[in-house]
């Protein structure tokens, strides 16, 4: 494809233009001297304008497939001829530091692109499929401000749990949910608000999303020789006083994360499960001894996000009785009831939803419930305490839809596909 083609192309994308080669005139004004840094800058720039945290570069057989992540969801934004494939590649690999030659297995890189006088730390990975070579790029900006726990979207009630539990003076404390759930910006909040001169916090991670002063974060290197077990056991001769681990992946760090957590350090880490009580059984499963988990654990939240309804086009619409409306809100529900939606617009893509917001639950240990544990009780035994005591995360997010922040959709969504709403 030679030059003016994709001077041409990153026109169209500059313009904003999907799919209309024949919009586009002869007339163009005169682009730099290097059009293909000029397509992969434009492609960046419009990812950032509609506040993508993913662009897909895929190439679909005879067309080349450009989507971004938007507020969670993949959006279809370009159809490009796949003559610009080879072209963008290269670009991307040159800038990312990454072996132009290699198309025969996945590559990771990084590079950082300025913006609006910000720094975005773009994130590159590699992967040869049928058609080609995918690539998928990661925007994190460096310049994005952290969010305090206020912010964090908490009901009164959790705000304060969640508070209570990170003034503890030790103990193990875990996040969970899947990937791209806001674990990370939950944990940073709580470590913000520790962020002390007379305390000393060390962070292990993988990989550092965002710098934090004050705090010692260490990027651990699961394929070198700084791993979470070997980076754990030299921390706890740093003097620490409050430890975050990044994920528990194995046993040996949980086992790690648990002693520390016995010996006066305040630990927080993430896990990947369901629900905050299948936490404690995937540690249980990870080899971790029952009373060493009922005496070190303090609590356990699990989040989900979900999108915002737009505030540019939110409306207000009445639920009628015989709706799935109606049945998820269960009690909640009344005659008449209205609740918020988006129309679509052009602020939001169409979708009716800009931005997003967490839905929680809490499982707090309590007496009963570490009796129970250390007595063998079984996940239904467990719940039954559990239930007690918790705001379950569909009655959390019940909440959120009668304060017209989401939609019943979006919740049940977020909540029933990912197997976390029994018993809400």
């Amino acid at each position: 494809m030679n030059p003016a083609t994709i001077q041409m192309i990153t026109a169209k994308i500059l313009h904003g233009r999907r799919n209309d080669m024949s919009a586009i005139s002869g007339g163009l004004q005169k682009l730099e001297n290097a059009p293909v840094a000029e397509l992969v800058d434009r492609l960046l720039d419009q990812a950032i304008r509609t506040r993508a945290s993913d662009i897909h570069i895929e190439p679909q057989g005879e067309m080349l497939r450009i989507r971004f992540r938007i507020d969670g969801e993949l959006c279809e934004m370009h159809e490009l001829p796949m003559g610009v494939h080879a072209f963008l590649i290269s670009r991307i690999k040159i800038i990312s530091s990454l072996d132009i030659t290699e198309k025969r297995l996945p590559q990771d890189g990084r590079f950082l692109y300025a913006y609006q006088g910000r720094n975005i730390d773009v994130r590159v990975s590699t992967m040869p499929i049928l058609q080609g070579e995918k690539i998928v790029l990661r925007l994190l900006n460096a310049a994005d401000r952290l969010l305090a726990i206020d912010e964090l979207g908490f009901s009164s009630t959790n705000k304060k749990i969640f508070y209570d539990l990170c003034h503890k003076s030790h103990g193990l404390i875990l996040n969970t949910g899947p990937v791209n759930s806001g674990k990370t910006t939950t944990l940073y909040a709580a470590l913000s608000e520790l962020n002390e001169v007379n305390k000393n916090i060390v962070t292990l991670e993988d990989p550092v999303e965002y710098c934090l002063p004050g705090i010692n974060q260490i990027q651990v290197t699961q394929k070198g020789k700084l791993t979470f077990p070997i980076g754990l056991r030299s921390v706890l001769r740093q003097d620490p006083n409050i430890i975050m681990v990044g994920e528990i992946r194995d046993g040996e760090t949980a086992e790690i994360a648990v002693r520390a957590a016995l010996t006066g350090h305040l630990v927080f880490s993430t896990l990947h499960t369901n629900n905050a009580l299948g936490s404690i059984f995937r540690l249980l499963d990870m080899g971790i001894e029952p009373y060493l988990l009922a005496a070190s654990l303090q609590g356990v939240l699990a989040q989900r996000l979900v999108r915002q309804i737009c505030p540019a086009c939110r409306e207000a619409y009445t639920v009628l009785a015989d709706s799935r409306e109606a049945a998820f809100l269960g009690t909640c529900y009344r005659a008449g009831l209205q609740l918020q939606r988006g129309r679509g617009c052009p602020e939001c893509n169409g979708t009716g939803y800009r931005g997003r917001l967490a839905i929680h639950e809490f499982l707090l240990l309590e007496d009963d419930f570490r009796l129970a544990l250390q007595s063998g009780a079984d996940l239904l035994q467990l719940r039954e305490i559990a239930c007690r005591n918790m705001v379950m995360m569909p009655a959390d997010g019940r909440e959120k839809i009668l304060s017209g922040q989401t939609t019943v959709a979006e919740v049940v969504r977020a909540v029933y596909d990912s197997g976390c709403g029994k018993n809400g």
